[in-house]
């Protein structure tokens, strides 16, 4: 069998009503990720 590798494909970018950064990912599988890079710190969220 084949293992899967989740591919993170960049579904976009927007700003936050706070100014946060925050950046959508998508893998075909359906698996999601949201990286919110908060404007205060200067450090993305894990």
């Amino acid at each position: 069998m084949s293992e899967h590798v989740h591919v993170r494909v960049n579904q976009g970018l927007a700003v936050s009503e706070d100014g946060n950064l925050i950046e959508e990912y998508r893998c075909g599988c359906g698996a999601t990720w949201t990286r919110v890079h908060r404007a205060d710190e200067g450090h993305p969220e894990p």
